[in-house]
């Protein structure tokens, strides 16, 4: 079970002890039972809703920041349509690399508003895996939100290049974004993993 499923799990418990709280309420509480009876079937009927919308959340792209150093799998950009009024998007499948460059096994699919740098820099990527040379990535999701970067974003970019590639409004679905976000992300060839130093010889 992934983290996403353990959530969607732990809410679904969550609305079940709260079902049950208005259950021993409703018990004891001098209404009517035709009142009572009602109360039991919306809180019912909202705990099966709210756990068919959590499992639509599954497979999702998150709006979340880009790990700093990852593992490009796959991508797809869709280019913005002024008729319909969608701003685009690029879309990253990617997988986490730790300190030694070593994958975290577990792929997830990112969502970063459309610019033409960013998708220039995507489309090439996805050129090099078609090739057969797997693509690393990094990026300069470190920001603080108050105009400032963290100093680990210093070892992989220049600050002036730094730039925050996240920030979705979730109630309505929209990037409130700039629109050079993303451009601090850069691919180059997937470096091998870092080996451990070897025993010396005695």
């Amino acid at each position: 079970m992934n983290s996403l499923q353990s959530v969607i799990v732990t809410l679904s418990i969550g609305y079940a002890l709260l079902g049950a709280l208005l259950l021993l309420v409703l018990v004891y509480a001098r209404l009517p039972w035709p009142v009572k009876a009602f109360a039991v079937v919306v809180t019912s009927a909202f705990y099966i809703v709210s756990f068919t919308a959590a499992e639509g959340l599954l497979g999702w792209a998150t709006e979340d920041k880009l790990p700093p150093s990852f593992k490009l799998l796959q991508a797809r950009i869709v280019d913005p349509h002024t008729v319909e009024g969608d701003p685009g998007s690029v879309y990253l499948w990617v997988e986490a690399l730790d300190e030694d460059n070593r994958p975290s096994g577990v792929p997830r699919a990112y969502r970063l508003p459309y610019n033409d740098a960013l998708a220039e820099k995507t489309h090439a990527a996805e050129n090099q895996i078609a090739t057969g040379h797997p693509q690393g990535g990094r990026a300069a999701d470190f920001g603080t939100g108050e105009g400032g970067v963290i100093d680990a974003a210093r070892e992989y970019i220049l600050p002036k290049n730094v730039l925050q590639t996240s920030g979705g409004d979730p109630s309505t679905g929209e990037f409130k974004l700039p629109a050079q976000a993303g451009q601090g992300v850069s691919f180059t060839p997937l470096l091998p993993p870092r080996m451990p130093p070897k025993d010396e010889q005695q």
